[in-house]
Formats: structure tokens, C-alpha cells, sequence
């Protein structure tokens, strides 16, 4: 909620699926976008990582 400003709903739903089934796509975007993305994950105590959607 805080870091890509989702509504409560959205992060619930988000939470649930890395809970149930270990991953959720959280954003997308270009690679620079999407490695901004993970250092704020980092430096938000989150584990991340990239993967390009043909490896999903």
C-alpha cells in the first residue's frame, strides 16, 4: 500500500497470492523501472526480484 500506493483490497490480494503460491507480480514496466522498483523493495525490508514475462 505504502510503496505503489495500491488500496487495501489490492495489497490483501497481493499478500495472499506470495502467501499461497510464492510470488505475485507486483508492478511492470521497463527494466529501469522495474529495478527502481526493487531497490525501494529493498530498502523497504522486501524481498524482490525481476523476471522478464517470458520466463513467467
Amino acid at each position: 500500500m505504502v510503496i505503489f500506493g495500491y488500496s487495501k483490497e489490492k495489497a490483501t490480494e497481493l499478500m495472499l497470492k506470495v502467501h499461497n503460491e510464492g510470488r505475485a507480480t507486483v508492478s511492470s514496466g521497463t527494466r529501469e523501472e522495474m529495478e527502481r522498483d526493487v531497490q525501494r523493495l529493498h530498502e523497504y525490508g522486501l524481498w524482490a526480484t525481476l523476471q522478464r514475462d517470458d520466463e513467467f
